[in-house]
């Protein structure tokens, strides 16, 4: 009887793929065998039924499987007369790690039900729970996570051991009788009570709650209180940054108007933080200026317990100190949360690595910050890069991600932050070693930002010179081009797109800082067709935090110097002007981001200084209707906002609101305008959207709007922002190399 070798590659361990393949098998009469190794699922099996088993095995799969290739081969070894699940076999890392995945709905309905597991925080099953934050190496078995230590009871192990059971082959699985324990803790001692209900009863007096997640730790209060929110921003020095919440689905309604696109994103096994329009229910001081919610639903066992002991929405930010990453031991959160927190909802079980939640849109669709439940996932690489090397690329100093590519994937970690930071530096180092390890790693290529002195240029180009490695030094922008090519899996042959490429800065191949631009390129090269008319950028970095230094030169730049004298009578205009016309730390720019914190100075959108990056920008975008277009002008490739300031002020525009929309929807059309025409010419095949400006779902729309009849790609499951930098670095680096390899 004829006997196949079928090889399954893609996210299938950890998600129930074997016991699937046991059923599927026994269903279709086969006899053979199951088993993981480094690659993926490997089968060996042979029956009459082997055509009917090889055409649904890719359609009925696991909700948590990503099937990416079967492959079929002649098998002449031994098999087992019956269908069996064999043990792992080799080590390595040539196969996809599934994210952490939310509870799923029979998970729930165990831990509220009668039974062994009734409000039991770690329940999970082969179709939900943690995967990447408690995975220590591969393959996916129990003794490679955080669960090893953990004995199963003899009830565990016969879920465990059945393949007709959810928890087959679960890594995670556990109970009361055998697995992490959950208590309280206040005052460094932990209180001898019900820990959830301690944890709701603290939280309803309007204190703060630490409470241990996936991912690392969070801080909590009642969202509709007032005076805790008021209370976490001022423990936490946090003075405008939006909060998250976490919220029951039956209490969306009441505090967000969910479209069913957010609906079905929120119940996304990632789980994601999603961007909603709010209500104005909750306390005002969760996202101060802002007209949106970021909102998540209870995505553990423990969340859920929480929020039905509570009985209402949570903020559930980020547990750290201002700028630093978030905690994730309990010793760590013990120390820098105290002073943060009243009380801790501590566990036992230990977090490998720190996730973040994820931040995203769904319309349009946007990723903000990828991270927890997205990561470690992969992307397919576009035709052409069949061949490519290893190659790992280290992104710019701000929302610090690395880029692996091997086996045509590319894997784009997940969110650290900002390199500044030093805590976020190691952070940044160790997991560069954390992947390099756990994927079997080892690259030919490295590719780092232009810029000289980002850290994480720095730290590839030491590996580079420390290993022998190719290094390759990527201009910012045309990283962010091919990220958002790479992500739309634009052929390598595909021929040249116009790039609208609009974000905070850069540095130019010329030596002057980027920002605004439109370039003519593809992964192999770029050029600037159109751009932002240069501005000095006042006091070097600390124009990006103190928004009127933009609105000066902006305005000097439009001969408004008298509007701006008496727009910033407190500001030291004089000697700021002196310094400029001295070229005193007054780099030449044209970002984008700046013109926007320029516009925002001007409406009186926190002028003096920003409390958070990006918040004069959002408060512009949350203001914002829809109106007549600013107009710019285009000479010799030059785009010249002048002209909006000069209509500005001279009062076109009847209020604020109206102001703020037309100066985005200008912005839009003066970009789109030229980058119409390369496509119309034939120069260009297409129009690729990237860069941080684009996380702004406004002028995203008015753009696409501008736009309307052409092919346009624009980032979906990928940061417009700094946080996909390094995924166009590496696609880059490795179009670079397969050109240099053909060429000899």
């Amino acid at each position: 009887m004829k006997a196949l070798s079928i090889r399954v590659r893609g996210q299938v361990q950890g998600v129930g793929f074997r016991p699937y393949i046991w059923q599927l098998a026994r269903e279709f009469g086969l006899r053979g065998r199951v088993l993981n190794d480094p690659e993926g699922v490997l089968i060996e099996a042979a029956g009459p039924g082997l055509d009917g088993f090889l055409d649904a095995l890719p359609h009925r799969a696991p909700t948590l499987a990503r099937v990416d290739a079967v492959e079929v081969s002649d098998f002449s070894g031994a098999l087992p007369e019956k269908f069996e699940i064999a043990a792992s076999r080799g080590t390595g890392a040539e196969t996809r790690v599934t994210p952490d995945a939310a509870t799923c709905p029979d998970c729930l309905a165990e831990i509220r039900d009668e039974g062994r597991r009734r409000g039991y925080a770690f329940t999970n099953c082969t179709h939900c729970g943690p995967r990447f934050t408690i995975l220590h190496g591969l393959p996916y078995d129990r003794a490679q996570t955080t669960m090893a230590g953990f004995t199963m009871c003899q009830d565990c192990r016969a879920e465990y051991a059945d393949p007709a059971d959810r928890r087959f082959h679960a890594q995670p699985v556990a109970c009361p009788a055998c697995g992490p324990r959950l208590w309280f803790e206040a005052a460094g001692r932990e209180v001898p009570t019900d820990p959830i209900a301690t944890a709701a009863a603290l939280l309803r007096v309007g204190s703060i709650l630490a409470v241990k997640g996936l991912g690392g730790f969070h801080l909590a209060c009642d969202a509709r209180n007032v005076g805790a929110v008021a209370l976490l921003r001022a423990r936490k020095r946090r003075p405008g940054k939006p909060f998250a919440v976490m919220a029951r689905e039956a209490d969306l309604a009441m505090i967000v108007q969910a479209t069913d696109a957010d609906l079905a994103l929120l119940r996304d096994a990632a789980a994601p933080v999603v961007l909603m329009q709010g209500t104005g229910a909750l306390a005002e001081g969760i996202a101060p200026g802002i007209d949106t919610l970021g909102v998540m639903l209870p995505y553990t066992p423990l969340h859920h317990l929480l929020l039905d002991a509570f009985g209402g929405p949570l903020v559930m930010t980020s547990g750290n100190l201002s700028g630093e990453p978030q905690v994730i031991g309990n010793d760590e959160a013990r120390i820098k949360l105290s002073a943060f927190a009243d009380g801790f909802l501590m566990h036992d079980r230990d977090i490998a690595r720190r996730l973040d939640d994820s931040v995203e849109r769904a319309m349009p669709p946007l990723v903000l910050r990828r991270a927890r439940g997205r990561v470690p996932g992969t992307l397919p690489l576009p035709p052409g890069f069949e061949d490519t090397p290893q190659v790992v690329a280290y992104g710019g100093q701000m929302k610090a991600a690395i880029c692996l590519l091997k086996n045509g994937q590319a894997l784009l970690g997940h969110h650290l932050g900002e390199l500044d930071e030093a805590l976020t530096w190691d952070a940044f180092r160790q997991a560069d070693a954390d992947y390099a390890a756990l994927f079997d790693h080892r690259p030919a290529l490295v590719a780092v930002d232009l810029h000289p002195d980002y850290r994480a240029t720095r730290h590839g180009v030491t590996r580079a010179e420390t290993e022998g490695l190719k290094l390759h030094r990527i201009q910012h922008h045309h990283a962010h081009l091919a990220s958002c090519l790479a992500e739309n899996r634009w052929p390598l042959d595909g021929g040249k797109v116009a790039g609208i490429v609009l974000d905070g800065t850069g540095l130019g191949p010329d030596g002057t800082v980027w920002g605004g631009e439109l370039l003519l390129g593809n992964y192999l090269g770029c050029a600037r067709r159109a751009w932002l008319k240069p501005a000095p950028l006042p006091g070097g970095d600390r124009a990006a935090v103190e928004p009127w230094r933009n609105a000066l030169v902006r305005l000097d730049q439009a001969g408004l110097s008298d509007w701006a004298d008496t727009l910033f009578p407190a500001q030291n205009r004089a000697l700021l002007r002196q310094a400029i016309a001295a070229g005193v730390n007054a780099p030449m720019s044209s970002s984008a981001g700046r013109l926007f914190d320029a516009v925002a100075a001007c409406l009186g959108l926190c002028p003096a200084r920003q409390s958070y990056e990006g918040e004069a920008a959002m408060r512009l975008e949350a203001l914002s209707t829809a109106a007549m277009p600013w107009p710019f002008d285009l000479d010799g490739g030059e785009i010249d906002p002048a002209p909006g300031f000069r209509s500005f002020h001279a009062g076109l525009w009847p209020d604020l609101a109206s102001t703020a929309g037309g100066f985005q929807i200008g912005l839009a059309q003066a970009f789109a305008h030229p980058a119409r025409a390369l496509v119309e010419t034939g120069e260009a095949q297409a129009i690729a959207l990237s860069g941080g400006c684009f996380q702004n779902a406004a002028l995203l729309h008015h753009t696409l709007q501008a736009l309307e009849g052409l092919p346009v790609l624009f980032h979906r499951s990928t940061p417009a922002n700094d946080g996909g930098l390094a995924l166009g670095q590496a696609v880059i680096a490795a179009a670079q190399h397969n050109l240099a390899a053909e060429a000899s």
